[in-house]
């Protein structure tokens, strides 16, 4: 079937064939006729299927027909991310090039007057985040009761990050008799509580089991140590030996784990940039640009790069923590492997993640192979082979990011303390310093992991910045006797 068997307009089925496209995809075959027919669709379908194109392409016809009001959209596109908002905007772009409509992104890290004056000349497409859109409304700057069709795209996510109450809060704002596309790639319990309160009697779309993975990847699993610098090392080694490596997303559970790794790779040659969901928004739309035209292969990022980001070209996908929710696994490898595409998939796991990767298997229907690596398991000694230093915590800083007055003190301190045993009283005369009792071969002294310090032996005359440390940890230690 083609798309001019779908009942689109001839401008959408040109601007179709001029981005190159051609036969549409399952779960864009079944749903388009589904959604210009008014009907309330429920589309299940793993990532990396072509669900934007499945509500972008017939909204656009009907959207044909029509005229935006200031601050009351017609059309509501839900997303849980930034980047994914962004994402449907360029899909509007690039199939509406033959229409004048309107369409507005409300997301954060934008100004709000801006958005504003765009909802004041009216809109035909509104795309927005949850959290930005309700504080619109609250402000009195946008009505929802002119929307005619509402898009809740990537629902499984919206529960992730806790966006369902917002969801049920925009739902009733809206119309009673819109009409509601409901998109998701897993259909946990409370998805299923939300489909059946606000969708009317919907056709369900579903081109593949929930929680399944393309079979076009390619799935494996490594084994490391637990230290750090041993999943560093294992990842570098990976990545160094892989024969057809294009690009990569690299994927960690917490953000700080995302700057880490970030500034590891750098520190070793790596070309890479990071995304995480504590950057602001010009910064984390330039990493995007910059992984998307190829000028840094590699892309360390957290979960807010796992969910519906379209770059079709990834070759590689590496979990370097193992999510903690298995669901978050099928998002995450399903950044590889589109459009019909080969793609690796490879997971470095420790004894930690033996009960996640159990989950994992038993939720994609598979068990996940294990592959060694090449050379063995880095051992805990090669952190001193390859020169890499333990990450040190940051001094203290006050909350405008310029260091604290005690952080400020303590260095000072540290800086002006004198080399020898004795030290110079207000006189001049020298003062004795006091000598530390020795200690017994079992007293129980409190210890912090590296020699204690004595007059003879100060802590400013070792090597390497001990300002981040108390102060209190700094002084000598006597055992009582």
């Amino acid at each position: 079937m083609s798309f001019s068997n779908l009942g689109l307009s001839d401008k959408v089925l040109a601007a179709v064939a001029g981005a190159g496209y051609t036969t549409p995809t399952p779960i864009q075959e079944q749903s388009i006729p589904h959604v210009l027919a008014r009907r309330d669709v429920l589309g299940i379908a793993q990532t990396g299927t072509g669900k934007t194109a499945a509500f972008v392409l017939p909204m656009l016809t009907l959207l044909e027909r029509g005229r935006a009001r200031a601050r009351m959209p017609r059309t509501l596109i839900l997303e849980p991310t930034r980047e994914l908002a962004a994402q449907v905007k360029e899909n509007f772009d690039k199939y509406g090039v033959g229409q004048k409509l309107n369409v507005a992104l409300l997301i954060g890290g934008v100004s709000f007057g801006d958005q504003d004056l765009k909802l004041t000349r009216g809109v035909d497409v509104l795309i927005a985040t949850p959290g930005r859109l309700l504080d619109h409304t609250e402000r009195g700057g946008l009505l929802l009761t002119g929307v005619e069709l509402l898009v809740i795209d990537e629902a499984d996510r919206m529960l992730d990050m806790g966006f369902i109450p917002d969801i049920e809060r925009i739902c009733k704002l809206v119309p009673f008799t819109r009409q509601t596309l409901f998109f998701t790639a897993t259909m946990p319990t409370e998805i299923r509580r939300v489909t059946e309160t606000f969708l009317h009697n919907p056709v369900r779309v579903e081109v593949s089991k929930p929680a399944s993975t393309a079979v076009t990847v390619s799935q494996s699993q490594v084994t490391t140590g637990r230290e750090p610098h041993e999943k560093r090392e294992t990842l570098r080694r990976l990545l160094r030996d892989a024969t057809d490596l294009k690009n990569a997303i690299i994927f960690c559970n917490r953000k700080r784990e995302v700057a880490l790794l970030h500034r590891s790779l750098q520190k070793h040659g790596f070309s890479v940039c990071a995304l995480h969901g504590d950057m602001d928004q010009t910064a984390r739309m330039a990493a995007l640009d910059q992984f998307r035209k190829g000028e840094l292969p590699l892309l360390v990022a957290s979960d807010v790069a796992a969910r519906g980001l379209d770059i079709p070209e990834v070759s590689h996908v590496f979990n370097f923590d193992v999510p903690h929710h298995p669901d978050d696994y099928v998002h995450r490898i399903g950044r590889t492997g589109r459009a019909g595409r080969t793609g690796t998939a490879i997971s470095i796991v420790n004894s930690a993640d033996q009960k996640s990767i159990a989950a994992i298997e038993r939720l994609i229907g598979q068990s996940i192979p294990h592959v060694e690596l090449p050379g063995g398991t880095p051992s805990s000694d090669e952190q001193v082979l390859e020169g890499e230093a333990p990450l040190q915590p940051a001094e203290p800083r006050a909350r405008d990011g310029r260091r604290s007055r005690r952080g400020a003190r303590r260095s000072e301190d540290n800086a002006a303390r004198p080399r020898s045993g004795k030290s110079h009283g207000e006189n001049g005369r020298p003062v004795k310093s006091r000598q530390p009792v020795p200690q017994m071969a079992n007293a129980d002294v409190p210890s912090i992991g590296r020699p204690i310090p004595s007059p003879k032996h100060d802590v400013a005359s070792e090597p390497g910045d001990h300002s981040h440390l108390p102060a209190f940890l700094l002084r000598p230690i006597r055992a009582r006797r």
